[in-house]
């Protein structure tokens, strides 16, 4: 692999998909401070040539479904052969389906999202610990750092868990398959350990 130079960051081409998914300003500043740049695009040709495709997601799951299915990027999601992450309400789309506006997903991740309990307060906000952790998205990352998360529902753990958190519940707090990867978590908000979540997988 070349040295990583300024050069080889800014040949790198990082496409977030831009649905109408809500705020994706703070995940264009964390690629920026890692010395990367990111465009946004709905182009379906443009996103098949990036290097990198970040999904992201906040808000409803139905209302976003619908957007994506508006565009056709539902159909053309799952065909990305390059290194995709999911963020939050993108990695949960990602799933099967989602208990949310009972809504089907793209099926990549082979678990279906349900609501969190009345047990625990919805929806969970605030700093929480990932552990468990697998793959190169976690390199360098230390069992227990804590991760910001905003969510009502959630990924229950399953076979493509490459991390796990604990609220009232044990869940897939991240997950992966083949070229897909997914963080129940905001990288982007998560201080310098998020950071380096994101950064790691930028240099997949």
């Amino acid at each position: 692999m070349e040295p990583e130079t300024k050069q080889t960051k800014n040949k790198m081409k990082i496409v977030i998909i831009n649905y109408g998914a809500g705020n994706i300003q703070s995940i264009m500043f964390a690629i920026e401070r890692l010395g990367f740049k990111a465009v946004l695009s709905n182009n379906p040709e443009e996103i098949q040539a990036a290097d990198k495709v970040i999904f992201p997601g906040v808000g409803e799951a139905s209302s976003a479904m619908k957007k994506l299915k508006e565009s056709g990027l539902d159909n053309l999601i799952p065909q990305l052969k390059q290194p995709v992450l999911g963020i939050c309400l993108g990695m949960q789309l990602m799933c099967n389906k989602t208990e949310e506006g009972n809504t089907e997903g793209l099926g990549i991740f082979d678990v279906d999202v349900v609501k969190f309990s009345n047990n625990v307060k919805v929806p969970q906000m605030g700093w929480n610990q990932i552990y468990d952790l697998k793959t190169d998205l976690f390199k360098g990352i230390s069992e227990n750092e804590f991760m910001y998360l905003v969510h009502s529902f959630y990924a229950p753990n399953c076979a493509e868990a490459i991390a796990t958190t604990d609220y009232g519940v044990e869940y897939a707090s991240a997950l992966q398959k083949n070229n897909f990867y997914g963080t129940q978590f905001h990288p982007e908000k998560s201080g310098d350990v998020g950071e380096k979540i994101l950064g790691n997988f930028l240099r997949m």
